[in-house]
């Protein structure tokens, strides 16, 4: 078999279509899969806020939430094998040194992401819930539609899940001298700002919301300079004078 680096344009291509063939094959077995453990999700996201009574208020409603729950499970139970093709493809143009910064980075990565995740899952959610379900009175009964609430759910799961990936694209702008880790030490007060926009566009327009994903982005901002600046001084020692 020959190398990646060895093939022609064709080759590459034929190579790249071989590869998404597989990803595709897998993603949708994936998929119907994880559509049988679609009801105990359900359920489960349900029991964040037990005290709500959920409606669908679309024949067809209820039937898509179970799919786009399916079409996420399946997408991170697929997500290894798909990111194990992309590294087949990649891997052979890369360097030892490129291939080891990139390994760390996706597995460091991927336990920040799960972090994220968990973290909004058990803590933020709830309390968001709590704070919007306040706002009733007795007048007006809330009656919330449960596609609306798993896109809720889903979008605050993986704002925070991108969100804490944060040190780790701090870590590999330095390590790849693309930003000085000066930059982040003294434009602290901008950045700060920036996290508190992108906390605004990422949530719901309420204070409680911004602040919940913006204390962990803050946190996160300092832990991302703490390892650059790690990262700059071993590279600092390796350097000859």
């Amino acid at each position: 078999m020959k190398k990646t680096t060895d093939l022609t344009i064709v080759g590459h291509l034929a190579e790249l279509r071989k590869r998404l063939v597989y990803c595709a094959v897998v993603f949708v077995s994936a998929v119907f899969i994880f559509y049988n453990f679609a009801e105990p999700v359900v359920k489960d996201i349900v029991n964040i806020t037990p005290e709500t009574n959920f409606v669908f208020i679309a024949p067809a409603e209820l039937l898509m939430s179970y799919v786009k729950i399916a079409v996420i499970g399946g997408l991170v139970i697929s997500a290894p094998f798909i990111l194990t093709q992309i590294w087949l493809f990649i891997s052979p143009g890369l360097n030892s040194k490129e291939r080891k910064y990139i390994i760390v980075s996706l597995f460091t990565g991927g336990i920040f992401f799960i972090l994220g995740v968990i973290f909004s899952y058990i803590i933020v959610l709830p309390t968001m819930i709590v704070f919007f379900i306040g706002f009733q009175i007795e007048e007006i009964q809330p009656m919330i539609s449960f596609s609306n609430y798993l896109s809720f759910v889903i979008t605050t799961i993986l704002s925070f899940g991108i969100i804490f990936e944060l040190p780790i694209v701090m870590v590999l702008l330095t390590r790849f001298n693309i930003v000085k880790i000066s930059l982040f030490k003294k434009n602290r007060k901008i950045f700060i700002l920036v996290i508190f926009i992108i906390a605004a566009i990422l949530t719901p327009p309420d204070v409680v919301s911004q602040v919940l994903l913006a204390i962990p982005m803050l946190a996160l901002f300092e832990i991302g300079i703490i390892l650059s600046s790690i990262f700059e001084k071993k590279k600092k020692l390796k350097t000859p004078s």
